[in-house]
């Protein structure tokens, strides 16, 4: 500590590149400080800085950290204190740029495994940015220690202090993440593809904010009877919620009264959530993926050929490619993609979907012959999707009661509370017959594996690499930029950026034989093997930055790049 108190004051009035002398270890009275790098300009990206506390220092509990659930647990735990320790110490430094500042990634309400903070049985590292400060562009020496040898030392103390509050706290997230993952156990032993807990608050704050909404008008979820099961949990007593089996299930109702609000906590229920925030216990197969219609992205060699066959000039569906692709032609292959990977059960919301993809009614089939028509509606594919590849759909649904036919499941939302209709649909549906003729063969048809190459993934951007995230849904990678908008399951800016540092590692490994499935699997493995530092350009310093991403959104950005290549796979 002295010897930095030392450099500080003999770089004072300096030009700011004089900061550069400050990279290195640092030993303090109950920490070591690593500064792994430095700015080069007050308005440049923040210094990068990493505190280590040794796990005597804190005195936890081994048990803690017995599995890899609790250990994410935990670690986004010390962020989240962390987040609330610096909003309130962080020195006020009157300076140029980002003079000051001292950060931690900040994380939403999922609890993600990141990279901020990574316990071990040895210690607790906290990736820490800090804005050095500066007048102009002069060293301000004195501001600069008093953030590194005064503030910053006593947010380690307070951080690596736990009070009683705090110890009841861990004990309580610990708690939560054993129960989330004993009903997700059962999920998986019973069959279903989603759990929404009794008494969950399910609306958001707004259609930017994940926090909950409250107030008293906000109504907590309740199960209907005929499909409200129980399940024991290692904490408390056992929870009791809305189980949705797998199949095909249709969440129906009129405008306004929760079928979108449902969807989408079951869209977030792939991640586990923090206390307090009201979908602790809405839980959703971590291998559910939500799809959309999305006109105008680039589609590359995707097969297509279960929904749409037969297009104008003989184009070839089974290895379909295109620069534009419309509303039905994006969502095909959307989902094609999303099969690819795995997913086992689709999410889709008739508001955001094509029309002319989810149904074409018997007086539509009338008028424009079959023959005349490529597009093969998903209400004709579904039922042969859920018996022949074992992929379940939840589907909301407003405005077409044909979709009754082919259903399992009739939820009804009525003023935010659901009613399970199975009967009375099926009765509509035998009474009222809708005309139509099934279309699409007696087959889904099949799902085609490709394999990208390494001259489409290049990063290349005026001889530098570049693969950055810019906000939550957009990646520069080399010269484009990635559209991530419609990839609605992504929750964190720092997911994004791991998705683009994966979108690289895939690159260098890219050689037209491994499948994407494969390459991207192959990368997660790497990931869960040696963690998320494993990506960085900063590993062994300070990747401090990153959250751990599924498989179906890095294959989605990987997807949208407008120069990918791919050569067809096996067919499976």
């Amino acid at each position: 500590m002295e010897r930095l108190r030392s450099i500080l004051t003999r770089i004072d009035g300096k030009g700011y590149k004089a900061y550069k002398d400050l990279t290195g270890e640092y030993r303090f009275p109950h920490f070591q400080l690593f500064v792994d790098y430095v700015q080069g300009d007050p308005f440049a990206s923040p210094s990068r800085i990493r505190v280590r506390i040794p796990s005597a220092r804190i005195s936890w509990k081994p048990e803690w950290m017995a599995s890899t659930f609790r250990r994410t647990a935990l670690e986004d735990w010390f962020v989240r204190k962390w987040v609330r320790q610096l909003d309130r110490s962080a020195p006020r430094v009157s300076g140029t740029g980002k003079s000051g500042l001292i950060a931690i990634d900040r994380p939403g309400q999922a609890i993600l495994q990141r990279t901020a903070v990574v316990v071990t049985p040895e210690w607790l590292e906290a990736r820490l940015h800090i804005g050095l400060p500066a007048r102009g562009r002069t060293v301000m020496g004195k501001a600069a220690t008093e953030m590194l040898c005064i503030v910053l030392p006593q947010c380690v103390q307070q951080v690596a202090t736990l009070s009683e509050a705090d110890l009841r706290a861990i004990e309580q997230r610990m708690c939560l993440v054993d129960n989330q993952q004993a009903i997700r156990q059962a999920m998986r032993e019973r069959g279903w593809v989603a759990f929404v807990a009794d008494g969950a608050i399910l609306p958001r704050e707004s259609g930017i904010s994940d926090r909950p909404l409250r107030g008293e008008q906000v109504i907590p979820f309740a199960a209907p009877p005929s499909l409200r099961q129980t399940v024991p949990v290692p904490h408390g007593e056992s929870i009791s919620g809305m189980a949705i089996p797998r199949g095909i299930t249709l969440i129906v109702g009129g405008g306004y009264h929760g079928k979108s609000t449902l969807l989408q906590a079951m869209e977030r229920g792939v991640y586990n959530h923090i206390e307090g925030d009201g979908r602790e216990y809405v839980l959703t197969d971590p291998d559910t993926v939500k799809v959309r219609a999305e006109d105008g992205r680039r589609v590359e060699r995707v097969n297509i050929s279960p929904f749409i066959n037969q297009l104008p000039l003989m184009r070839d569906t089974a290895r379909f490619s295109t620069e534009n692709a419309s509303g039905s032609t994006s969502q095909a292959a959307n989902i094609m993609e999303s099969l690819e990977m795995g997913c086992r059960c689709l999410l889709i919301d008739e508001d955001t979907s094509a029309t002319n993809f989810m149904i074409r009614d018997a007086r539509m089939q009338a008028l424009v012959a079959k023959g005349k028509e490529p597009i093969t509606p998903f209400i004709d594919k579904v039922r042969q999707l859920y018996e022949e590849k074992g992929v379940s759909s939840v589907l909301v649904i407003g405005g077409s009661g044909d979709y009754f036919d082919v259903a399992d499941l009739v939820i009804m939302m009525d003023q935010y509370l659901p009613h399970d209709v199975t009967a009375k649909a099926k009765e509509i549906a035998g009474n009222q017959q809708s005309g139509r003729v099934r279309e699409g063969g007696a087959n889904f048809g099949e799902i085609t594996a490709r394999s990208p190459l390494a001259k489409g993934l290049e990063a290349d951007r005026k001889g530098r690499e570049k693969a950055e995230a810019k906000g939550r849904h957009a990646i520069l990678y080399g010269t484009q930029a990635v559209d991530l908008s419609a990839s609605e399951q992504l929750v964190d800016t720092s997911q994004t950026r791991a998705i683009a540092l994966m979108m690289r590692w895939i690159g260098e490994r890219a050689d037209g034989r491994a499948s994407l499935r494969q390459l991207i699997e192959a990368g997660l493995k790497e990931v869960e093997a040696h963690g998320l530092d494993v990506l960085s350009p900063f590993r062994g310093k300070h990747p401090g930055d990153l959250a751990l991403p599924r498989k179906y959104e890095i294959a989605q950005a990987i997807n949208r790049l407008r120069s990918l290549h791919v050569k067809g796979g096996d067919k499976g």
